[in-house]
């Protein structure tokens, strides 16, 4: 990675004092296009710093920096190499690009307004483990976005796509047990689930304010322990905590990726602002015991002669509170529907292995029935052979 060309900062200009630990801005610095600045002690700025074009960098070696001050600095370019992490006291605004090398950009998490802000068409590069921000970072006119967060060693991505441009969006990573949030007036049970049947995690949650309907994926890691939530990865979901209702929401899983080690899970649209905060959710079958029995084989030719064109599953009256998994015989889903009423005629509605509503192809695949006010789930496979109409 190329660095950019910096200049040591002893500024010695108007109204600009150089202390023995930090510089501190009472006037108006200015850094032109194509020059670079850097700071190798903390910066106070009171005073204008919001006309940059060119490069400002925070380079602390064995040490920490810290940006404060009554005044939000806006930097075009900016670089963070700082081996003990770059610490904000105020916020900062990006309008160009923001170079993540060495250190976190560490903001608190009880006070919501000290964030990093990018603006508009603002980006940043380099993010990793041991460079992110430790906090709250935040958008301005956008409507997608990677939220480059995490906590410690740990990156842990929010992916933001919303269906409008986002006036203000902002979010943060928590490795703390909702139950008990360090920085939150309330808490929030995971037994609190309404009438829903889903595990909720006690490793991790996300909070992420945005009042434009949207789709959110969360990631995971080792640390969250996936494998206690769901015997299925394609079980796992987005949920949160309903402000409205005062318990756990299911919001949908459109997409599932990865593996127990790392891997993302993708919500179906909802207005996060509706939500305190969001996380993993799994299946409660992994915590109570089903009677898992074998259902019938099923046989389909989805060709619109009116024999066999859709799955019926014998029974399924019986049981309103379902849920149906179809998967192929490499074991990724290609269907999933809550409260199945036998409709599925041979096409996907998934869209990370085939594209939305494409027929299948013919072949052997399996099915799982989960039926939760019955306490049953039954198992089977079914053989299509052709998807497409005549």
């Amino acid at each position: 990675m190329k660095l950019f060309k910096t200049i040591i900062v002893f500024l010695l200009l108007q109204n600009t004092i150089v202390a023995q630990d930090a510089v501190h801005n009472f006037g108006n610095i200015k850094v032109h296009s194509g020059t670079a600045v850097g700071f190798h002690l903390d910066l106070v700025n009171d005073g204008m710093f919001n006309k940059n074009l060119g490069l400002v960098g925070f380079y602390g070696y064995d040490k920490s920096l810290t940006i404060s001050g009554s005044n939000t600095p806006v930097f075009y370019d900016s670089e963070v190499l700082v081996d003990y992490n770059l610490y904000l006291e105020t916020p900062i605004e990006i309008l160009n690009n923001t170079n993540l090398i060495t250190g976190d950009i560490v903001t608190p998490r009880n006070n919501t307004d000290i964030h990093i802000n990018f603006i508009n068409d603002a980006f940043y590069i380099g993010e990793n483990l041991v460079s992110k921000v430790d906090g709250y970072a935040s958008i301005t006119n956008k409507d997608s976005f990677i939220f480059p967060i995490g906590v410690a060693n740990r990156l842990r991505t929010l992916t933001l796509e919303s269906e409008a441009t986002n006036a203000f969006a902002k979010c943060a990573y928590f490795y703390e047990d909702p139950n008990e949030p360090s920085t939150f007036n309330d808490n929030f049970d995971t037994d609190a689930k309404g009438p829903d049947f889903f595990q909720v995690s006690t490793k991790e949650f996300w909070h992420l304010e945005s009042d434009i309907p949207s789709k959110v994926t969360l990631t995971w890691d080792t640390y969250s322990e996936i494998n206690t939530l769901a015997e299925f990865l394609t079980d796992l979901k987005v949920i949160g905590w309903s402000k409205s209702l005062q318990h756990w929401v299911n919001l949908g899983n459109s997409t599932v990726q990865g593996g127990y080690t790392y891997g993302s899970v993708t919500s179906e649209i909802f207005v996060p602002n509706e939500y305190s905060i969001i996380t993993i959710g799994g299946n409660d079958d992994l915590l109570e015991t089903y009677n898992i029995l074998e259902l019938d084989n099923y046989y389909m030719t989805p060709n619109g002669d009116g024999i066999n064109d859709v799955l019926v599953i014998d029974g399924i009256e019986e049981s309103k509170d379902n849920n149906l998994q179809i998967y192929n015989r490499y074991g990724v889903m290609v269907f999933s529907k809550d409260n199945y009423t036998n409709e599925f005629g041979g096409y996907s509605n998934r869209t990370a292995v085939i594209k939305k509503n494409d027929g299948l192809a013919s072949g052997i695949y399996f099915y799982i029935i989960t039926l939760n006010n019955l306490r049953q789930k039954h198992q089977g496979y079914l053989y299509l052979t052709s998807n497409e109409k005549k």
